[in-house]
This record gives structure tokens, sequence and C-alpha cells, in this order.
């Protein structure tokens, strides 16, 4: 499905799904689901932990003060958050802003990558360790991989991956967000470059089985 306005309705029904999901127990605690914000043809998207208190109450992502510290950060590299896509790996607010449980990820999932699919970014910019470890399917913690790009297959699609300290860290402690500001300035270079190809299956190796005012232009 290659034709934006195609997309962009799909990505309204996946968003009617999510609004009405009851796959884990966040659905009977959250006010509303944070499905998402910003422009659904997007070439970035950003992908956060949870919805918390404000976010819940809206409806919208990052609309605190780390979001509006993202918003600063797009800035610094020309952008504005109606140039991109911005997302969480639970679109449901945790209780108390706990960490979100396995079972709460495994159940968001197939949202996230129906989103990556649809959306089709060429780079995802994941904001700390939940999106990071989940997205890259590796355990190494952000610190360690912070700022370097990765080519990744996600939700059917070869893209980049930027691992990026969350902003609410950098809000806490100056030392993070200079890193921060230092890591978004790769982004305008990485959206770029080529997108990643998928690697050629080696021969002789056998193959292992295995609301519509949301959305921008």
């Amino acid at each position: 499905m290659s034709d934006p306005e195609s997309r962009r309705e799909a990505l309204v029904e996946v968003y009617n799904q999510a609004s009405a999901c009851e796959r884990c127990p966040l659905s009977e605690t959250r006010n509303r689901v944070v499905f998402g914000a910003g422009n659904a043809d997007a070439d970035l998207m950003f992908v956060g932990e949870a919805p918390g208190a404000e976010e819940d109450r809206q409806g919208l992502p990052f609309v605190g003060r780390a979001g509006a510290f993202l918003t600063e950060l797009l800035e610094g590299i020309g952008l504005k958050r109606e140039d991109v896509f911005i997302a969480n790996v639970l679109k449901c607010r945790p209780p108390g802003n706990r960490d979100p449980q396995p079972e709460e990820i495994d159940s968001c999932r197939p949202y996230l990558e129906q989103q990556v699919d649809l959306i089709q970014p060429r780079v995802i910019g994941t904001l700390g360790n939940f999106a990071t470890k989940l997205l890259t399917a590796k355990p190494t913690g952000i610190t360690k991989v912070r700022g370097t790009p990765q080519e990744q297959l996600i939700g059917g699609r070869h893209l980049y991956l930027l691992p990026l300290f969350h902003p609410a860290a950098g809000l806490r402690t100056p030392r993070v967000a200079e890193q921060l500001r230092e890591d978004f300035r790769l982004i305008p270079d990485l959206l770029e470059q080529p997108l990643p190809e998928p690697e050629p299956l080696v021969a002789d190796r056998e193959v292992e089985p295995d609301q519509m005012g949301l959305f921008g232009r």
C-alpha cells in the first residue's frame, strides 16, 4: 500500500481499533488511549515509552515538559512537531507511571508495527530504554547504544533506527540534555541516506522458520 491517502485511511482504522482496545488490564485504568500524533507520511518517527498523566488526560503523546523539550530538540535541527510522527511503546498509561510490563508490551506491539508499516518512516528515533530494547530486539541499555544508528527491519520495513535518551532524562540531567542535542544533529544526514537494503540470503544456508485530526498531511 504505497498511496499516502490509502495508508492514512488504514492508519485511522488502526487508531479506531486501538481506541477500543481491551487486550490488557491497562484498558481498565486509562482515561484515553494515546495512539500517537503527527504527520502520517513522515520520514521521521519517534517512539517513547508510555503516556503520562497529562497524555492520558488529553489523548496525545508528549504534551508535558518532556514533550516541550522534544519540540525544542526538533527545532534545533530545523524540524517541527507536525513534520514527524510521535508514538509510544504503550498506548495506555501504566498506573502511577510504573514501568511497562512484558504482557502489556506484547499486547501493544502489533499497533506499533502497523504504525511503522503504514507511515513508512525512513528513520525511527527510540526515546529511552524500553523503546530501544523493543525495537532493536536486544537487551543492551540505552547508555551503550545512544547516538549510534542501526539498520533494522520493523513492521516489514527496512529503515534506520537511532537510539536516543528519553527527553525526560534530559530534563533531570544537563549532561544528558547536551548528549540529546548532539545525537539529534545526526538526524538530518540520516534522513538523506538511501534506505538500507535487505540482506541477501546466503546460498546453501538453511533459513530458520521463523481521530482523523491526529494525522496531519
